[in-house]
């Protein structure tokens, strides 16, 4: 059997820190597991074009594992390519880059490492909230480049406390969220998702559910999303959704960047609409050097907080997702089809039925 793995070169990273296991170097820890048994083990970072490793490689990979970090984006196309191809891995959560529609027509399982993330991502999320709304970034870039001004950081920095937050999903992810941000006294909690929260969970989080999205953005100060992205969420958040938004509120995005429309996120925080960004997820994924949310600028001149998709991959997250990553191959050798039924998408020609929480990611 080969299996193709698709992962990021860590370079020195990957020799100082060995548990960087989703990287090149360290093959998520599966080399001599499955070279042991007699498999191929193909590793690369190299997936665009027709010449990539991947388009050579997964014309006889009978599995192929990516990562939502630095994703080999498996189209219809490469699936017909893949003719002995018969289980598809995210390291990880989120499976949006691969086609489930030409995996289900092949009868291709693919499957993810529900839960590994969570925790990592929300940590991040209220890590961002808190980056922009004291407005860390500005403080920091000017005490790196030898500055002294408190008032122009002061002038565009608040509290959490007091403020309106809401959620756009209220999954795994978001609820963790809430929970988190929940100690920091916000003034109301919002969230809106497809279904409500059990009443005890809503009370325990202190949140409360809004039908109309719109009308939850009217009122919010601070908005992170924490849904997928399917073809209903895709350019979800775009310039007639964004002038719906309280003006200056914060937005920050760990769900995927295919969510938000790039130019419209730019252009309204140049306008005002929103104080501010911050985004760890991109489209495509790594970013274009000319990528708009590079370089872009609120109204008074601030960077935002952009990060390189990191949010699920902290060392912990990695040793997490490279423990399910081989579980869920070891039971594809068994035959047995002993997956964790969370962690399936597609089996079998159909999706999997499956509690499947509005976050994820």
């Amino acid at each position: 059997m080969k299996v193709v793995a698709v992962l990021y070169k860590a370079g020195q990273a990957a020799k100082d820190q060995p548990r960087l296991l989703g990287c090149v170097e360290n093959e998520l820890g599966l080399r001599q597991w499955l070279e042991g048994q007699g498999h191929t083990f193909v590793v690369t970072d190299s997936k665009e074009g027709a010449d990539s490793v991947l388009d050579r490689e997964l014309v006889d990979a009978e599995v192929i594992i990516t990562t939502p970090f630095h994703p080999g984006y498996i189209s219809r196309e490469r699936i017909a390519r893949a003719k002995n191809l018969k289980l598809l891995v995210t390291a990880g959560v989120g499976s949006d880059h691969i086609d489930l529609t030409a995996a289900n027509e092949r009868k291709i399982t693919v499957a993810e490492v529900t839960g590994s993330n969570v925790v990592s991502v929300a940590e991040h999320v209220v890590m961002t909230i808190l980056t922009l709304v004291r407005n860390f970034v500005p403080a920091h870039e000017q005490v790196m480049a030898g500055g002294w001004d408190v008032a122009d950081v002061a002038k565009d920095s608040y509290d959490v406390e007091g403020k309106v937050v809401a959620t756009i999903g209220v999954g795994r992810i978001g609820q963790r969220v809430l929970r988190r941000l929940k100690a920091f006294d916000p003034a109301e909690m919002l969230y809106y998702d497809y279904q409500a929260l059990p009443a005890d969970v809503e009370a325990e989080l202190g949140a409360r559910r809004v039908e109309s999205l719109d009308d939850m953005l009217a009122k919010a100060d601070i908005v992170t999303v924490n849904c997928p992205l399917h073809e209903s969420t895709r350019g979800l958040i775009d310039k007639k959704l964004l002038a719906k938004f309280k003006k200056g509120a914060w937005l920050v995005n760990t769900a995927r960047g295919a969510i938000c429309v790039e130019d419209d996120v730019a252009a309204a925080l140049a306008d005002g609409t929103l104080r501010g960004y911050g985004g760890d997820v991109w489209f495509p994924q790594p970013a274009p050097a000319d990528h708009p949310w590079r370089t872009m600028r609120n109204r008074f001149g601030a960077g935002n907080a952009m990060t390189p998709h990191i949010s699920g991959t902290s060392i912990d997250a990695q040793v997490r997702y490279a423990e399910g990553t081989k579980a869920i191959i070891a039971s594809y050798l068994a035959g047995d089809k002993s997956y964790r039924p969370q962690d399936l998408i597609v089996i079998d020609g159909h999706y999997a039925t499956r509690a499947y929480g509005s976050d994820k990611k």
